[in-house]
């Protein structure tokens, strides 16, 4: 069974401390989601219906805007925009919104350390009984809401940032602090999506996430396998990316990360066949790297140095024991990609 591996290349900005992404809405894309989201739904109802559009309430100030347009009643329905393809550990997120109608209800909010739908965080505004709550979601069980009293103005456009350090998370609206600092360990990490409620029709805005970055646990793996075996000449670890092709997960060159495979890593990934090439000093042997119910899940790219007249099983001889402590560490394709 093929599975598929998601990267994102996203534009960033680095400094010493932290890397940024921001988030624009093309009015070229009206009427789409935007891209690198999907819709999701936590209850019971109809999915969202996101969609970009232009607010021009305001012919002064013309804002590209996602929004959700769906008026259906359902109580206990709480349709997500989920940022897809990239989990966050510790991050600040700042997003604009602003509250457009909804006759049982009229929230907005921040979904953060998404696991999937029925497990993660929230922060929310309230513009019908003017508060603000943080709550979060376990397997699809609602805990307690929190958070104070807080006038939230409907008609107008908000700003809601939300700061995670690992168990801890705060909250500010409109510059004010409207959840102060609690701790919470139940998710260390996670994707960030929006999030209304029932018939509220919500716009939101530029978003920007400035974020610690992570390690993926396969770059982990190389590196410390690298630091055990410095004459390896090269160490990639590919895997199906979105589109069915092979892309590079992780390796001795970090910016080759994203780039794509070809013909022997798609082979080795389908069907788990093996190739070896010897070339002037060197061999380059691509192995397929296995979850613990032996399904090939991914390709290990091994290039070391060899000796003139070595032949092909000792080749293999000295880069299967590589692959094989990878294996080791990698047992399952959600370990792969964390």
């Amino acid at each position: 069974m093929r599975k598929i591996f998601l990267w994102f290349g996203a534009v960033i900005c680095a400094t010493a401390l932290a890397e940024e992404r921001t988030i624009p809405f093309d009015a070229a894309q009206a009427g789409k989601i935007p891209a690198g989201f999907r819709s999701a739904l936590f209850g019971a109802g109809q999915p969202g219906d996101w969609k970009i559009l232009v607010d021009e309430s305001d012919p002064t100030n013309r804002t590209v805007a996602v929004a959700q347009l769906s008026q259906d009643r359902t109580d206990e329905r709480y349709p997500l925009l989920i940022l897809d393809d990239a989990v966050f550990g510790d991050f600040t997120v700042t997003t604009r919104f602003k509250l457009v109608s909804g006759a049982t209800e009229q929230m907005a909010g921040i979904a953060f350390r998404i696991q999937n739908e029925t497990n993660f965080y929230v922060v929310r505004a309230n513009g019908v009984d003017n508060n603000v709550r943080f709550y979060k979601v376990v397997n699809g069980e609602r805990g307690t809401p929190i958070g104070p009293k807080f006038t939230v103005a409907r008609g107008r456009w908000h700003e809601l940032k939300i700061e995670c350090k690992a168990n801890e998370i705060h909250g500010w609206l409109d510059g004010f602090e409207a959840i102060p600092l609690l701790a919470d360990s139940t998710f260390s990490s996670g994707k960030i999506g929006f999030w209304t409620k029932s018939d509220a029709v919500s716009y939101f805005g530029e978003t920007r996430i400035v974020f610690k970055p992570r390690v993926p646990y396969a770059q982990t793996v190389v590196k410390e396998i690298l630091a055990k075996k410095p004459k390896l000449i090269g160490l990639k670890i590919y895997a199906l990316n979105a589109q069915g092709e092979p892309g590079i997960i992780a390796s001795k060159d970090t910016g080759e990360v994203g780039s794509v495979g070809g013909e022997y890593e798609k082979r080795v990934i389908v069907g788990g066949e093996v190739f070896c090439a010897r070339n002037k000093g060197q061999a380059s042997v691509v192995l397929p790297l296995r979850d613990r119910n032996g399904e090939p899940i991914a390709a290990v790219r091994v290039v070391l140095p060899i000796f003139p007249g070595a032949t092909e099983e000792a080749v293999l001889a000295n880069a299967r024991p590589i692959v094989r402590e990878m294996q080791d560490r990698l047992q399952s394709f959600e370990e792969l990609k964390d």
